[in-house]
């Protein structure tokens, strides 16, 4: 049997595929898997994952976070930030839970926000046309 879902049941999966190049700052409510290069932010209320192939050159608040690729960036995940033995992880982490495998390479601050008291859910939020 078939199952019907309402458009708001699925929030949809963007990708980023290797051999593409994007520059500005994504902001969805769905997973996103970046296997590209992506320059600018990225603002997820769910999961991102950057693949082996994939680079992000910017901040990224996200629910949780799993890399086998290259960041340059700053992250801010409520939930689990996960680094592979192949990640290349340049800048500061705010996170829940971090698990590291062996061969992945870290090099920033880490802020554990799990003190009993849970982050609020990442909000998208739209920055005022005046904070250029």
């Amino acid at each position: 049997m078939v199952k019907i879902y309402d458009q708001e049941e699925i929030a949809g999966i963007n990708i980023i595929a290797s051999g593409t190049t994007f520059q500005g700052n994504i902001i969805n409510s769905g997973d996103c898997r970046i296997d590209g290069i992506v320059k600018g932010n990225i603002n997820s209320s769910s999961k991102v994952i950057i693949g082996k192939t994939g680079v992000v050159e910017g901040e990224i608040i996200c629910k949780s976070i799993e890399i086998e690729g290259t960041a340059k960036t700053n992250i801010v995940a409520t939930d689990l930030l996960s680094l592979k033995s192949s990640a290349v992880l340049n800048g500061n982490i705010k996170v829940d839970k971090i698990a590291i495998e062996p061969g992945a390479k870290f090099n920033g601050n880490c802020i554990m926000q799990n003190d009993g008291h849970r982050a609020p859910n990442p909000t998208i939020v739209d920055r005022p046309a005046d904070s250029k």
